[in-house]
């Protein structure tokens, strides 16, 4: 049975069980839950020595003086049950009868003096922060807030509570049940330095897809089918990174102006895989389908990166919905700032969590662990990772979380990407993380952008980035691919955007384009947005071809923003983040046009060259000293003239430049066990509008051109007139 089938029949197979539980399920009724365990936490279904069987509930709330679990049936009404067991601060009960697929929730009893940062308010229903999957939606009202909003005494609004019952428009936990196993998948564990990332949004990638059936277009199981998967092996990349998956919703000034947080950085739900991008429905189908969805990439050597957002929640500022945590225990969630009544606002979402204690680090970490052992993934990427090593007002690499995860013998061993920046200061940490961890490289991205696009004077800081940015990730220890390399990603221009656009529009989004940042580095190329005019959209694919070669050739890890290989296009708006329509979807047709296909051709290329020559991808930082016993150094640096840069060369102006990696020190084992020594390959960069001649060192093999839509001629050559904005990659006869 291949992936894809397994795929569907554990769907159907998923579907009738459902059936089964939520036919067999006895109403609950009012009796009082039995003692249960105080962990797990989070709503755990068993079946126990006497068939019996039921859930145990176990909340952490160390300041409420009651708990009442509430049970939802197929109508929607509401039954609650007190939870009368607390063992270290956590309530617990076990209720017979109630089964996978119940929804429930919780509502808690305590002290709402929110000068000390106490908002318990009972009317308001409670999301389960271990909850493993989220039924319905939320709902933009007034009742939501656990404060009144609009009142009148500006100075004392956020400390009138609000009584209004919200379970009416907030979305409701799902009892799962844990039967999926992995005695079958195959993680690809693929080293870092062999890793290529590619990063999607589930939603966004197959919704025009031709060849996935429209049911399944958008889902988890879309992104399992054959015709997706199949895009990513032709291109070669080894791990899909993927926008957030957990359970999130749409703010409230989204839902007024008729959008929703399409991107998903607004999460609710740390354990549970977002509802909507399920094609099974809700009721706790969609666990099972996520975890078909990375079974069926992994079958295709494939991992799965999920971006994760730790830094803050949705529940936003003091005067935003209380979803969960806020009822739960506001002070012990949520950094506060100086007042003790509002937050500390690192993330520029309204909240911080606090993850100098002890109980938000669990959090956080089981909420990683679960990702990881029980629903396969690979590895994550933290959304303003900054903001999780706060200590004091500062950022600190010692921070208890960091040390956490580095000691933690699961979280040890996956990828761990991080953004290295908050919105407060002193957070701008590049170069800053410490060992296990990969990094967004900012650096990378600006200078890539300003060299193409003619903004350096000098090509220091180019080859600095090429070769691995060594400056930034040298010390202690780190390896060049704690680079992640990126010239584009989901925030900001698309590549072809990049090129085609010097200014943002983003009038669609509804802030009057104020929203999205100023800071571009972009060039239209001599007309804003798109043109019939044939010069400018042949130097356009060419400047394109020019970035996609120079990220997939430097040291470090490259990541691929999805549908920058084929020439996606946003039309200008740089902050799509609430534009869930055509604006984000990949436009498969695009494909049928003759350059954008060879830009998708070239991509995949590039790709299998790194994963055919280790030389392309390095373990190492380059030493510039011999590679091997002809004295070669294993890196480089010439001018056109062919001779190595010197000291006034480095500091005079120019746009051209020569990269020379010695690949015959090193070796690998082919298929049959035999050792083949790597190649030498030459680098040419030309970002000038002129022309410029470049004398070889020696007879060398045009491998690709970027100025050719297909191949170069492959006759050895010793000079090389570089086209203008154009790079060439040669390897040594």
């Amino acid at each position: 049975m291949t992936a894809w089938q397994e795929l569907g029949a554990g769907t159907a197979r998923e579907a009738r069980s459902a059936a089964r539980w939520n036919g067999s399920a006895p109403r609950p009724g009012s009796a009082p839950p039995w003692p249960g365990s105080w962990q797990p936490l989070g709503a755990r279904f068993r079946t126990d020595a006497e068939g019996g069987r039921g859930t145990n509930f176990a909340l952490w709330a160390p300041n409420a003086e009651a708990v009442d679990l509430c049970l939802f049936d197929e109508r929607g009404r509401e039954s609650r049950h007190r939870l009368t067991e607390q063992t270290y601060q956590t309530w617990h009960g076990y209720l017979p009868g109630v089964l996978p697929g119940t929804r429930y929730g919780f509502r808690v009893h305590g002290r709402w003096d929110p000068w000390t940062g106490a908002r318990h308010n009972p009317a308001k229903l409670l999301l389960d922060p271990y909850a493993r999957a989220v039924d319905g939606g939320y709902t933009a009202h007034d009742a939501t807030c656990a404060a009144v909003r609009n009142w009148p005494e500006r100075d004392v609004a956020d400390t009138v509570r609000d009584d209004r019952d919200s379970a009416p428009y907030v979305p409701k936990a799902v009892v799962v049940h844990d039967d999926d196993d992995w005695y079958d998948d195959q993680r690809p564990k693929t080293p870092w330095a062999e890793t290529v990332l590619y990063e999607l949004h589930v939603r966004g990638f197959t919704m025009r897809h031709p060849d996935v059936p429209p049911e399944l277009r958008g889902t988890y199981a879309g992104l399992a089918h054959p015709a997706a998967i199949a895009h990513l092996t032709r291109l070669g990349v080894t791990a899909v990174e993927l926008l957030p998956v957990h359970h999130h919703v749409s703010e409230d000034h989204l839902q007024a102006r008729g959008l929703v947080n399409y991107w998903g950085y607004n999460t609710l739900g740390y354990f549970a895989p977002h509802a909507g991008y399920a094609a099974t429905g809700s009721r706790g189908q969609q666990v099972g389908e996520f975890k078909r969805m990375v079974r069926a990439l992994h079958a295709a050597g494939i991992e799965v990166i999920l971006d994760v957002v730790y830094n803050h929640t949705a529940e936003q500022g003091v005067m935003g919905p209380a979803l969960s945590f806020r009822g739960i225990d506001n002070a012990g969630y949520y950094r506060p700032d100086r007042s003790r009544r509002g937050y500390a606002d690192y993330t520029g979402c309204g909240n911080t969590l606090d993850t100098r204690r002890p109980q938000v680090i669990r959090l956080i970490t089981d909420s990683l662990r679960y990702w990881v052992a029980e629903m396969g993934v690979d590895g994550f990427r933290f959304d303003l990772a900054a903001a999780l090593a706060r200590g004091g007002d500062s950022v600190e690499m010692e921070h208890p979380f960091l040390a956490a995860v580095s000691q933690d013998p699961l979280l040890s061993r996956v990828k761990l990407i991080a953004e290295p920046w908050d919105v407060g200061p002193g957070g701008y940490q590049v170069g800053g993380f410490p060992p296990l961890w990969g990094e967004w490289n900012d650096h990378y991205r600006d200078t890539v952008r300003d060299f193409w696009r003619g903004a350096r004077p000098d090509v220091r800081e180019l080859a600095t980035r090429l070769s691995g940015s060594s400056d930034l990730y040298q010390r202690g220890g780190r390896r060049p691919y704690a680079s992640v390399n990126f010239v584009t990603a989901h925030d900001g221009f698309t590549l072809r955007d990049l090129v085609s656009y010097d200014r943002k529009h983003n009038g669609a989004n509804g802030e009057d384009n104020r929203d999205g940042t100023d800071d571009n580095r972009s060039w239209n190329h001599g007309a804003e947005g798109e043109t019939d005019d044939p010069a400018v959209r042949s130097l356009r694919v060419r400047q394109l071809r020019n970035l996609l070669t120079t990220l997939l050739l430097s040291s470090g890890v490259p990541m691929i923003t999805a549908g920058d290989e084929m020439g996606r296009t946003q039309g200008g708006n740089n902050n799509a983040y609430c534009q869930d329509n055509g604006t984000s979807w990949l436009d498969w047709s695009l494909l049928d046009d003759p350059d954008w296909r060879s830009l998708t051709e070239l991509t995949a290329k590039l790709v299998h060259l790194r994963r055919a020559h280790p030389v392309l991808r390095q373990r190492a930082f380059f030493s510039g000293r011999p590679a091997g016993p002809d004295g070669q150094r294993d890196l480089t640096w010439l001018t056109p003239a062919g001779r190595e840069m010197t000291d006034a060369d480095w500091f005079s102006p120019g746009q051209a430049l020569a990269m020379r990696l010695s690949g015959r020190a090193m070796s690998e084992r082919d298929p049959q066990g035999r050792e083949v020594r790597d190649a030498d390959f030459l680098l040419l960069l030309n970002a000038a509008a002129e022309p410029r001649h470049f004398t070889l060192p020696g007879p060398h093999v045009p491998v690709l051109d970027t100025a050719l839509a297909g191949a170069p001629d492959a006759a050895p050559v010793t000079e090389v007139l570089l086209t203008g904005r154009s790079a060439v990659l040669l390897t040594a006869e």
